[in-house]
């Protein structure tokens, strides 16, 4: 019995003297009972006021104190309506009065049933059966105060005649046990009670209105109660003495006393309350078990606190039995099922489907009301059950009995729940790793739960060593049976005891043995794959815990009993994370790591050696892709974890990775170089946090940064430099576009040579930062793709800005706009040959370069002098290009000093480059027709809003090759050779732009005027035919590009217009005439050039060519030229036209009289002056004809004159009558 019960920590007669002193009489004469009937407002109480425990009732009896001491204090006292003397009903009417409570009893059950019909009458019934209990209740506390106030020992056996009273007195005791006894069996068992009745414990307690069964089943627990309460207080009256029931022993010779019956009872009511609590169980889920509670109400949770009470303050003062010591009887019982009738309380009609559940169960739920005090406060008061707890482990664990997972897991969760009330039990740890070293292979799953049972494998080394420090620490307990297997249950069972000392003693000493032992070579190779996972989650709870380096070595001995030849892939991958666990926890620790990383290194580096030379057979690089990824993984969380790295992390990155990144591929590239970023952001970030020192003020322990911390920061970046960047310049300029991910790397590694610059490697030394810009941002050779992304990374970087400009390299910001010149001209028009999501993304980055350019202190001061406003930031890359080139042009137009043009040749130029070898793929495939549309637009920009700077001796180099190489190759002077159309289309659309800037370079150069004319001459000549229409009328020619560019100086190069041979107009003349139509119409004014080249061949034209088109179009030239020279200024002009038309009169009319005389007819009609000057030269030209024909005078041609020279007014009737004077002679 003894065993059953722990010792108390505080003395009892310390503690009920104090609580004596400072009692306080209670004012309420209502007496206590059982009520859930109370909510939340009640002052935050866990029970009702008038509860036993609330009320102070328990205490007055534990502390032997008046029960009542405000009560019954009148001489006469009402008991179930009759008026009793206070100091004698019970003597003088034991029996009677107790027939009485019977009767009420009876009273109650008669208004259950009458309740079962009747819901009308549900207020009455309710006051009724109210009153009735009250009744009940306060005649049972009035025995409680006759006990202890009028009650007297028995005196010394004398001869002395005793009065009648002083007989029926002294007689009392042993009635009241007949009595108490009658009334026990008058009530019978709690479970017993109707079907009706025991419903009445789901009746909400706000309820304000309930029905008679819900109060005569509080009765019930009311006289329960109440009957150990009076036993109790009758044998501390009577200074426990044993009182006899004389007359029940006379009648049935069974023996009966006091103490036997509150023996009897107490076990009844404890028994009663279980087997309420096995039907509830019924109903309650493994998984659910801990959530759900024992009790349907409060009130049997406090009649459960009571007896914890009651029974364990009669045990510190005699034998009897405590209350663990009766619960681990009663439960004992359930497992045993007796059938004698010596059987305690009536278990062996009992039906408790898993009893050792239930057991468990009920061990959870009552060993925290050991936490509330007589007065129901919480206190931290431990009573432990640890052997009896140790009886169901053992039948928990034992293989025979079979228990399942899913309820074993259970039965852990309880056990873990008591380990956090009670004190250490290191036979718990013992018995449970007696189970679980036999089944470590066992994968510990409940089918029922589905796939989120299955995960028994972790995937990472952090996931393994998260998921047992979840054992070791403080966890929701309820929610370990869906989050956990009874393993880590164990697990965590284990943890808790490790936190505590055992006398002084660390738990580790005493159970280091028993774990050690059950590992040998033959059992380290049964192990499979699942046993290897249970494995280190034992060692790794233990390692978190206590001796790490003791264990570590002890794990790395048993896991050399491995043979090497049995271990899988999926095994050797699950060795190595459990390796890297154990390196977390040193870092964890701040532990120094090199002798375990160089074990997991080397085989590292074997594996990346067979994977080199692996190239074929793809099984097997899968399977060595699992191991390597496994190992990056695990140096990753390393080195995310490490808060200075300062513990030889720099093992972790051995040769290994020279060989394992030329093997790499696609998806297994992409993953390494993004740990190598996430390793250099690492080192870089701690680095600067080291060099920083502490915080001001910041005085704790780990606030000392570690002395060593730079030197291991030193060997981090010369393991990076050397085991990774080589592979990394290797590929910047690879056969196929890079990922972007080794731009981000460069960028990274460029960082961490701004930061530590001595590590760099010796070629890249003396200036690192300014090699890797060389290598990776300023390269024409290196793909677009990831200069742009790379240069991204750096643009905004103001500490490499500062870099660049401590050394005095100042070309920093130009170099960078060429690399966004070549970048626009060679990414986008390579986006239609992506898909769609590596256009978009393409798109986006050198969006995103151009918004950072744009930043560049140079290119915003040149946009700030050229008035660009804000709202470039947001256009494409293209325009903002174009914006750009604006914008230096009308910066230089703007400065004033000779010097300060020179400078921005230079920086123009050097923002350029070499602007035509980022072209030249396009132009030499004649494709893609992005690219020709992109690069004849740009450089056509350029051409035009940089004339100024192109017309300078410095930049007419580049002028001379952008004209060479775009507008005058060698295919575009071979006129018989037709151009690609996708080139045709991008010179047509661009070619204005070259002509208005060569145009105005050609009136702004000096030294090279002529030439520069030349030049411009031959593009419009070799342009002018290319881009004619075959007829004026063709639809969707479009406008021809010189109209757009064309001025006054540029009509003396056609020279189409003059190109007869012999009387054969040249081809497309109709195109031709349109095209000067055109020109004539948009220029609106006539030049003396115009006059002189153009007029004699539109006049030509009209004599020789019979087309009605021709003949229109020439005809409309001709007004428009005649009206031209009339809205000249001065002379100059007509006489030119006169000039004209006096020689073309000249030429054509001896053979083409008529069509000339028709001509200047028409002309006649526009410029009559014009015409009557020509007269002399008409007459002369038709005697002329006439003499040279030898026929005389030509009476047609003469009358022809004649209409003519009827349009010319005054001057033509003169010229009329002259030749008529001629004819009459």
């Amino acid at each position: 019995m003894e065993d059953d019960c722990g010792a108390s920590s505080t003395s009892p007669f310390l503690t009920d003297s104090l609580e004596l002193a400072m009692e306080v009489e209670h004012e309420s004469s209502r007496p206590a009972f059982f009520s859930c009937a109370f909510d939340s407002q009640n002052g935050g109480r866990r029970f009702s006021a008038e509860s036993y425990l609330a009320s102070g009732s328990l205490k007055r009896v534990l502390l032997r104190l008046d029960p009542s001491p405000n009560d019954y204090e009148e001489d006469t006292v009402e008991l179930f309506g009759f008026q009793w003397v206070t100091e004698m009903a019970l003597v003088e009417s034991c029996g009677f009065l107790f027939g009485l409570l019977r009767e009420q009893i009876y009273r109650l059950e008669n208004l259950v049933q009458m309740s079962s019909s009747d819901f009308g009458q549900a207020a009455h019934l309710h006051s009724e059966a109210e009153r009735i209990r009250h009744q009940c209740l306060k005649f049972l506390h009035y025995v409680k105060v006759f006990i202890f106030r009028y009650l007297e020992p028995p005196e010394v056996e004398n001869d002395r005649v005793l009065h009648p009273y002083e007989e029926l007195e002294a007689q009392l005791p042993s009635v009241l046990v007949e009595e108490l006894h009658a009334l026990t069996v008058h009530v019978g068992h709690l479970c017993e009670l109707p079907s009706n009745v025991l419903a009445a414990f789901t009746i909400p307690n706000q309820a304000k209105v309930f029905p008679p069964s819900w109060h005569l089943l509080h009765l019930h627990l009311d006289i329960n109660w109440l009957v150990l309460e009076v036993l109790h207080v009758l044998g501390e009256k009577l200074k426990r003495q044993v009182v006899y029931a004389n007359h029940f022993i006379n009648l049935t010779g069974e023996n009966l006393t006091n103490i036997s019956l509150f023996e009897k009872h107490s076990g009844n009511l404890v028994s009663d309350l279980i087997r309420l609590a096995i039907n509830k169980y019924t109903k309650v889920r493994p998984s659910e078990a801990l959530a759900s509670s024992h009790y349907s109400c409060t009130c049997i949770k406090e009649l459960w606190i009571l007896l914890i009470q009651l029974l364990d303050h009669r045990n510190k003062g005699s034998n009897t039995e405590c209350f663990w010591s009766l619960v681990n009887t009663t439960l004992r019982n359930i497992f045993e099922r007796p059938s004698t009738s010596e059987s305690v309380s009536g278990f062996d009609t009992v039906q408790c489907k898993d009893p050792l559940s239930f057991s468990w169960w009920m061990m959870n739920h009552l060993a925290p009301l050991y936490q509330f005090d007589r007065n129901g406060n919480l206190d931290e008061k431990k009573e432990s059950n640890w052997k009896f707890v140790e009886e169901l482990l053992k039948k928990s664990t034992d293989a025979q009995a079979g228990v399942l997972e899913e309820h074993l897991r259970m039965h852990l969760q309880c056990c873990l729940t008591l380990c956090s009330f009670w004190d250490l039990n290191l036979s718990v740890v013992t018995i449970l790793w007696d189970y679980y070293s036999k089944n470590l292979n066992s994968c510990f799953t409940v089918p029922w739960l589905g796939l989120k049972d299955l995960a028994n494998i972790s995937k990472t080394s952090l996931s393994m060593l998260e998921l047992v420090k979840r054992c070791c620490c403080e966890q929701q307990v309820p929610s370990l049976y869906n989050s956990s297997n009874s393993y880590f249950i164990f697990l965590s069972i284990l943890a808790r005891i490790m936190k505590e000392e055992n006398n002084g003693v660390h738990p580790w000493k005493q159970i280091k043995g028993r774990i050690y032992s059950k590992f040998h070579r033959k059992r380290m190779q049964e192990l499979t794959e699942v046993g290897l996972q249970n494995f280190f989650s034992l060692f790794l709870v233990l390692a978190v815990l206590v001796e790490t380096e003791d264990i570590v070595s002890r794990v790395l001995d048993l896991l050399d009993f491995l043979a090497p030849s049995s271990i899988t892939t999926a095994r050797r991958a699950l060795i190595w994370r459990g390796h890297f666990a154990f390196l977390l926890i040193y870092v964890e620790k701040n532990m120094d790591i090199s002798a375990l990383a160089e074990k997991v290194s080397n085989a590292f580096r074997e594996k990346a050696k067979e994977f080199l030379v692996t190239k074929n057979d793809h099984t097997q690089r899968q399977n060595l892709w699992t191991l390597l990824s496994t190992y990056i993984d695990g140096v990753q969380e390393v080195f995310e974890t490490s808060c200075y790295l300062s513990l030889s992390e720099e093992k972790l990155l051995n040769d290994g990775f020279t060989m394992l990144l030329p093997a790499c591929r696609g998806a297994e590239l992409s993953m390494v170089l993004n740990f190598l970023q996430v390793v250099l952001a690492r080192l870089r970030s701690v680095h600067e946090r080291v060099s920083q020192g502490p915080q001001l003020g910041n005085t704790a322990p780990d606030a000392q940064l570690p002395l060593v911390a730079k030197e291991h920061h030193l060997a981090v970046a010369s393991a990076l430099w050397r085991n990774f960047f080589p592979y990394l310049k290797s590929q910047r300029m690879s056969q196929t576009p890079p990922s972007p991910q080794l731009a981000d790397t460069a960028a990274g590694f460029t960082l961490l040579a701004l930061d530590i610059p001595s590590k760099a490697l010796s070629d890249l030394q003396p200036q690192p930062v300014l090699s890797m810009m060389r290598l990776f941002g300023w390269d024409d050779m290196v793909w677009p793709q990831l200069v742009s992304r790379y240069l991204s990374h750096l643009i905004e970087n103001s500490s490499l800005c500062e870099a660049f400009s401590s050394m005095g390299y100042t070309s920093y910001e130009a170099l960078t706009v060429r690399s966004w010149f070549r970048c626009v001209l060679q990414i986008l028009p390579a986006l239609h040959m992506t898909n769609l999501s590596q256009t978009k993304i393409k798109e986006l980055q050198l969006t995103e370069m151009t918004r950072l350019i744009f930043k560049l202190s140079e290119v915003e001061n040149i946009l700030l002098k050229a008035n660009v406003g804000q709202s470039v930031f947001k256009q494409d890359p293209k325009n903002a290009l174009v914006q750009f080139i604006k914008a230096v042009g009308r910066t230089y137009s703007g400065l004033q000093t000779l010097p300060e043009k020179s400078a921005m040749v230079a920086k123009t130029l050097e923002y350029l480059g070499d602007v035509l070898k980022y072209v030249k793929p396009y132009l030499k495939a004649k494709g893609p027709p992005e690219g020709l549309q992109l690069t004849y637009w740009i450089i056509g920009c350029l051409v035009k809003f940089c004339a100024p700077i192109l017309a300078t001796s410095k930049a007419q180099q580049l002028l001379f090759r952008i004209v060479d190489c775009l507008l005058l190759p060698h295919s575009v002077l071979q006129q018989d050779k037709e151009l690609p159309v996708a080139l045709l289309s991008a010179i047509q659309e661009s070619l204005p732009l070259y002509l208005q800037g060569l145009s105005f370079i050609c009136c702004q150069s000096q030294t090279q005027g002529a030439y520069l004319n030349q030049l411009l001459g031959s593009i419009i000549r070799h342009y002018f035919g290319r881009f004619l229409p075959s007829s004026p009328a063709v639809p969707g020619a479009g406008q021809h590009p010189l109209l757009a560019a064309l001025g006054s100086s540029l009509i003396p190069n056609i020279k189409y217009l003059r190109m007869f041979k012999g009387h054969a107009p040249p081809p497309r003349l109709a195109s031709v005439l349109a095209f000067i139509l055109e020109v004539l119409q948009r220029t609106q004014s006539t030049e003396l050039c115009d006059t002189d080249l153009v007029l004699p061949a539109v006049l030509k034209c009209l004599v020789l060519v019979n087309e009605l088109q021709v003949k229109k179009i020439s005809t409309d030239i001709v007004q428009y030229m005649v009206e031209g020279c009339q809205a000249g200024s001065g002379g100059e002009h007509a006489t030119q036209l006169t000039s004209v038309f006096r020689q073309f009169i000249q030429d054509y009319t001896a053979v083409y009289d008529h069509r000339v005389l028709s001509i200047l007819e028409t002309v006649a009609v526009l410029d009559q002056t014009l015409v009557t000057s020509l007269i002399p030269t008409i007459t002369q030209s038709l005697k002329d004809s006439e003499h040279k024909q030898g026929l005389g005078r030509n009476a047609a041609q003469r009358e022809a004159y004649k209409r003519l020279l009827s349009h010319l007014a005054e001057a033509g009737q003169n010229e009329i009558q002259k030749l008529e004077n001629e004819t009459a002679q």
